[in-house]
């Protein structure tokens, strides 16, 4: 029966609904079970503030200033407002080194992670023995040092004596006798992106068949009963499962790729450094550090920072947007 066959119940009813309603008092193990999930993550957030936030708040404070040599001795800048900005920004060498970072970047990012991709994928496929023995290669060329990757690649460049010379020319590849690969400017990138390709790659194989072993076999096996090729698993089953890996793995590496120094800066260094072949962390240690002109660098510092946050913030916004779905 409904409220209206009972007599009386349409006025009990709407009586009921003009009721006030009584609120739950409040207590204190309410507001403790409200506030839980804050009290829990104020730690973290509070030792990334001191960590990261003191130190960019400097940087921030510094790069309105003029500080130079003079300055650094005597531990006080002189305010000069946003004149360390429009002299970076009416550089022409910024925009031009900006425009070759980004190359050498999208570049960087797009082999990394087609290379690892594959190479997760063939760990799939090989038997544990040879798997172990593919790890373990990956895991030791990972811990390498930069430093000693920059000297090995060097010498296997080596145009006097180099093995990569070597080879080619007994693979009757070419003539490569006395070949100089650090000879131009884009010889000189395409050796600095082959290096930083080589020390990502172990990275991204290892999370990518992390996060392969995660794949349903149902779905797989699934697919393919319905007569789906390899590649057509892979783009409608696999991406989209591995699609946060893959976001996360691009952000870090667009990060990672975008500032980096060392590897650069060591081997073209052994070559010669000039306005064609800057990357932006090259431009800044010259601009900020060899021209003691920490006002300026310190610009350039933040001036980096925002483009890297636009970069990557179209694939954190995929990520959060992602993590909404799945939630």
């Amino acid at each position: 029966m409904t409220s209206s066959e009972i007599p009386g119940g349409t006025a009990f009813a709407a009586e009921a609904a003009l009721r006030p309603r009584r609120r739950r008092p409040f207590t204190f193990a309410r507001l403790l079970r409200g506030a839980a999930p804050y009290l829990l993550i104020a730690p973290v957030v509070l030792t990334i503030a001191a960590i990261l936030g003191y130190p960019l708040y400097h940087l921030a404070r510094l790069s309105f200033q003029k500080y130079g040599l003079f300055e650094l001795i005597a531990h006080h800048g002189t305010s000069v407002g946003w004149a360390n900005y429009s002299s970076v920004l009416h550089d022409s060498v910024f925009w031009h080194v900006l425009l070759r970072t980004l190359v050498f970047t999208v570049a960087n990012v797009a082999l990394a992670m087609g290379i690892g991709t594959l190479l997760a994928l063939l760990l799939t496929k090989v038997s544990s023995f040879v798997r172990v023995l593919l790890t373990a290669a990956l895991v030791l060329a990972w811990a390498m040092p930069p430093v000693v990757a920059v000297q090995v690649w060097i010498w296997m460049t080596n145009p006097e004596n180099g093995v990569l010379n070597y080879v080619l020319t007994k693979l009757h590849v070419g003539d490569y006798s006395q070949h100089d690969w650090l000879g131009s400017s884009f010889s000189q990138l395409s050796v600095t992106t082959s290096l930083m390709v080589w020390g990502a790659i172990p990275f991204i194989v290892v999370t990518v068949y992390a996060g392969l072993s995660q794949v349903p076999h149902e779905l797989v096996e699934a697919a393919e009963i319905d007569g789906a090729r390899a590649w057509r698993v892979f783009r409608d089953v696999t991406v989209p499962i591995l699609k946060p890996i893959f976001l996360i793995l691009t952000s870090l590496s667009i990060i990672w790729d975008f500032g980096v120094f060392t590897q650069p800066y060591l081997l073209i260094g052994q070559a010669s450094i000039n306005t064609s072949n800057e990357l932006m962390g090259i431009y800044l240690f010259e601009e900020g550090y060899l021209k003691t002109d920490f006002g300026r660098g310190a610009a350039i510092s933040i001036l980096m920072l925002l483009i890297v946050a636009i970069l990557s913030i179209v694939y954190v916004r995929k990520m959060v947007k992602t993590g909404d779905e799945t939630a």
